[in-house]
C-alpha cells in the first residue's frame, strides 16, 4: 500500500512541533507573480510556503497568506497556525545584525511569527554562524519563530553547530537535492541526528525532465515527470520544496498519494547521481 502523502501530510521535528510535507519554492518569483502562485497553492491545498529575505517575496507571501485566510476563498476555515511560513537570514554576521533582520523579517511577512527560520549559508565563517544561531535561539525563546534550521550546510558546518551544544540544535537543513545530485554524506549524516532534511530545486529545475530513466519511470508510474522527482524525495523521508508559478503545475506537483516508487526504482534514480548543482554550492566553505 503507498504511503498516501498528500498536501496536509506532515512530518515530525526534533523539537516536537511538525511541519508540511510538501511547500511551494517562491524563490526567484516577484511581485504579482508570487501572489498569484502563492494563493493558487493555497487554494490547491498547499499549507507551506519557502521564502527568504534574499527572495524580496517575504511581504507578497504574507500578504496573500493573510488575505486568502480572511477571505470567501478559505473554504476549510484555515487559521494561521495552519500555515508554515519559512524564510531565511540572508548573511551570517554579527549578533545585533542577525537579530535585528529576523525582526524585520517577521515585520515584512506580517504573520505575527515565522513558522520556520534558516541561516541560508554557512557563508561567513564560524564566528558568524554560531552568532547568527544565537539570534535564532533567542528569536525562539521570545515566540518571533518557531523552528530554528539552516540551510546549505556540509556535514562540517553541522558537526560545528552541534558541538557548541546549543540551546536549540538544527531542525532542519535545507540543501539542493535530487536524483542528478543525491549528497549522501550529508543526508546520512542528517537522518542520523533527528535533522529533517529539505530538499530545494527538487525538479532539478527542469534541466532533466528528458532524462531517458526519468522519461521511462513517469511512463510507469502514469505520472508526470515532476511527481516522480517530488515522489522519489517524500520516499527519501525529505520535504521537498517544488517551485512553479503555473496553476496547473502547481495542482499536478503536490498530486502524488496515487502511486509508489518501488525499491529497484528507487535504487535506479539514485544510480544517476553526477553530483549536479543547478545553482550555488556553500556546502564545502570555510
Amino acid at each position: 500500500m503507498a504511503q498516501q502523502f498528500t498536501l496536509t501530510s506532515r512530518i515530525k521535528l526534533a523539537n516536537g512541533l511538525s511541519m508540511p510535507r510538501i511547500h511551494l519554492g517562491v524563490y526567484m518569483t516577484s511581485g504579482q507573480e508570487t501572489n498569484n502562485a502563492v494563493h493558487c497553492a493555497l487554494a490547491a491545498g498547499y499549507r507551506a510556503f519557502d521564502s527568504a529575505q534574499m527572495y524580496r517575496n517575504e511581504r507578497e507571501v504574507g500578504s496573500t497568506i493573510i488575505q486568502y485566510l480572511s477571505g470567501s476563498s478559505n473554504t476549510s476555515q484555515l487559521k494561521r497556525e495552519d500555515i508554515h511560513f519559512t524564510s531565511k537570514l540572508a548573511s551570517n554576521s554579527s549578533y545585533d545584525a542577525a537579530r535585528k533582520s529576523i525582526k524585520q523579517s517577521v515585520q515584512e511577512c506580517g504573520l505575527g511569527y515565522i513558522d520556520l527560520f534558516l541561516l541560508h549559508s554557512p557563508y561567513g565563517g564560524k564566528t558568524a554562524r554560531l552568532a547568527s544561531w544565537k539570534a535564532i535561539e533567542d528569536a525562539i525563546a521570545d515566540g518571533e519563530v518557531k523552528t530554528g534550521g539552516v540551510s546549505n550546510f556540509g556535514v562540517k558546518h553541522l558537526q560545528e553547530l552541534l558541538a557548541s551544544k546549543p540551546r536549540f540544535p538544527p531542525a532542519v537543513n535545507q540543501i539542493e537535492v535530487h536524483p542528478f545530485n543525491t549528497r549522501t554524506e550529508i543526508t546520512s549524516f542528517c537522518q542520523q541526528h533527528d535533522i529533517v532534511v529539505e530538499a530545494y530545486a527538487p525538479l532539478v529545475r527542469a534541466l532533466r525532465m528528458k532524462h531517458p530513466v526519468i522519461s521511462s519511470l513517469s511512463e510507469r508510474y502514469s505520472c508526470t515527470p515532476a511527481q516522480l522527482l517530488v515522489r522519489w524525495s517524500l520516499q527519501h523521508g525529505y520535504v521537498p520544496l517544488p517551485k512553479s508559478v503555473t496553476k496547473d503545475r502547481i495542482i499536478k506537483n503536490g498530486e502524488v498519494a496515487g502511486f509508489e516508487i518501488d525499491a529497484k526504482d528507487i535504487e535506479r534514480l539514485d544510480g544517476l547521481d553526477e553530483y549536479l548543482v543547478t545553482d550555488w554550492d556553500p556546502v564545502d566553505a570555510d
